[in-house]
């Protein structure tokens, strides 16, 4: 079967931002790079600031991964001292969650198709330096990945922060395909953030919804 080239937009480059304005930047490495990159037009190198002159240090995704999510999971932890952690983790889960469904219908919108061929073609690429994973199923109707390597569940967990990183990254997986589509459902119930031994991302694609969609499911720490 031949499939259109995949739009790869890597959808956690675009969780900017936290609760309350907060918890830094979260994103990967071609997304700081763009972002870089526009902000700065071409100039003779004798009129650049010192500020704004390149820093020849070579980083590695896990390298950049712990510059930017260290500090997050720093924040949200002293947060949690003065608001609790209970709150903390809900707004983290409640902007995730708006970031993500309005993320999907930007993606839709710019793709110019809601299909779920579409949708699903976006895990065909571009994921090679955050996540090993393989396609177990691939058809019109449903579509599932199972992934055993995830350099943000690798970041946060050896920070002992899973419960942090499953409400600012995996919670917003379920927000991502409903954003793009209302017809599509994820259903997944296990990933590497909560201690499984791999996520398996499940995507169907419903005639109708006629019955309200649970929630996504709560931190659920695998037992030992």
């Amino acid at each position: 079967m031949n499939h259109p080239k995949p739009f790869i937009p890597e959808r956690r480059r675009f969780i900017t931002a936290m609760p309350l304005c907060a918890l830094a930047c979260f994103g990967c490495r071609d997304a700081v790079a763009s972002s870089l990159a526009a902000g700065f037009p071409d100039e003779d190198e004798k009129s650049v600031h010192k500020f704004d002159k390149e820093i020849d240090q070579k980083l590695t995704s896990r390298h950049l991964f712990n510059l930017q999510y260290r500090g997050t999971i720093e924040l949200a932890r002293n947060l949690a001292g003065d608001l609790g952690k209970d709150k903390v983790i809900e707004l983290m889960k409640k902007y995730t969650r708006k970031t993500l469904l309005e993320y999907g219908r930007r993606q839709a919108k710019q793709v110019g198709d809601d299909s779920f061929a579409a949708y699903v073609n976006t895990f065909r690429g571009g994921y090679e330096s955050s996540l090993t994973m393989e396609i177990v199923e691939d058809n019109p109707k449903a579509f599932e990945l199972k992934v055993t390597e995830c350099l943000w569940a690798t970041t946060f967990r050896q920070a002992e922060a899973g419960d942090i990183g499953f409400a600012a990254v995996c919670y917003g997986d379920y927000a991502w395909a409903e954003g793009f589509n209302p017809k599509i459902k994820m259903i997944r119930d296990k990933t590497l953030m909560e201690g499984h031994p791999f996520c398996n991302h499940r995507y169907v694609m419903t005639a109708q919804i006629l019955v309200k969609v649970p929630s996504p499911p709560s931190f659920r720490p695998a037992r030992a």
